[in-house]
């Protein structure tokens, strides 16, 4: 599944930093994609499908880093998100 999605950083100070991203893995859960934000362990973000059909806050759970490149996973907030629509 890949999906456009608006990610926003919810941290105090951080202004209206957003990047685009490409989400690779969804459930209702989690997500994981590619980020170059100075995301963390256990920061909060904001996941706004790029059509504009919902948004969704989330923890994020793990990074990792590779040859350049970091994924990041989110847990959403509220256990379960209607965020992934599936077909």
């Amino acid at each position: 599944m890949e999906v456009r999605a608006l990610l926003t950083p919810l941290r105090g100070g951080a202004g209206t930093v957003c990047e685009s991203v490409l989400v690779e893995f969804a459930s209702a859960e989690k997500v994981i994609f590619q980020s170059t934000l100075p995301l963390e362990f256990n920061d909060r973000v904001l996941l706004a499908q790029a059509n504009g059909n919902g948004e969704a806050e989330g923890t994020v759970i793990a990074v990792q880093y590779h040859e350049g490149q970091k994924a990041v996973a989110v847990q959403f907030v509220n256990g379960q998100s209607a965020w992934v629509n599936k077909p």
